[in-house]
């Protein structure tokens, strides 16, 4: 006989397994994890909305999965925001800014506090992007640099909820094509 799910799996569950499903796109290089995110809307009296979808180096340079899903957001145009959120439930034109304070981010691992490529932490765009929850598999092991994030992002007024459950999972598929 299985055991129900819990609260927390039933809720979060479905977005993780979303985000661990990005992370499998992802092309394993040694000098980098594999990670993947997905970005879900919460609107008062409204189903729960999939916004956008990323994994690392999906875009152009050394990019984040992270960082990804939320360019791939913002560049979604009124039409299409509104097209995603039916029925719009403001009266003005949809705009990306009306969303992110609904916005939860499901990744599959910490978002880095440090990028050795010069490129901004996903932790400081999370934060600058004003989020409001950050939901994540696996803390961000010590491979290349120190993570931070969460606590990073905490300390901005971010939630942080540690999803219990598939933390292996999210490490496996971080460290895929590394010899460790």
């Amino acid at each position: 006989m299985s055991k129900s799910p819990t609260p927390e799996e039933h809720e979060h569950g479905p977005f993780m397994r979303q985000a661990l499903e990005q992370a499998a796109l992802c092309k394993p290089v040694p000098s980098a994890f594999c990670v993947g995110c997905i970005l879900v809307a919460r609107l008062p009296d409204s189903k729960t909305i999939v916004l956008s979808k990323g994994f690392s180096r999906e875009l152009p340079g050394n990019t984040h999965a992270e960082a990804n899903a939320l360019a791939k957001f913002e560049g979604l145009s009124s039409l299409q925001l509104q097209s995603l959120v039916s029925p719009w439930p403001w009266e003005a034109i949809p705009v990306v800014e009306d969303l992110l304070p609904f916005v939860d981010v499901y990744t599959t691992l910490e978002p880095c506090s440090v990028r050795t490529s010069g490129l901004p932490a996903c932790a400081d765009t999370l934060i600058r992007a004003r989020i409001r929850r950050c939901i994540i598999g696996v803390g961000e092991p010590d491979d290349f640099v120190k993570c931070e994030g969460a606590q990073k992002m905490k300390n901005a007024g971010i939630e942080i909820i540690w999803y219990s459950g598939l933390e292996q999972e999210c490490l496996d598929a971080a460290r895929r094509g590394h010899d460790i």
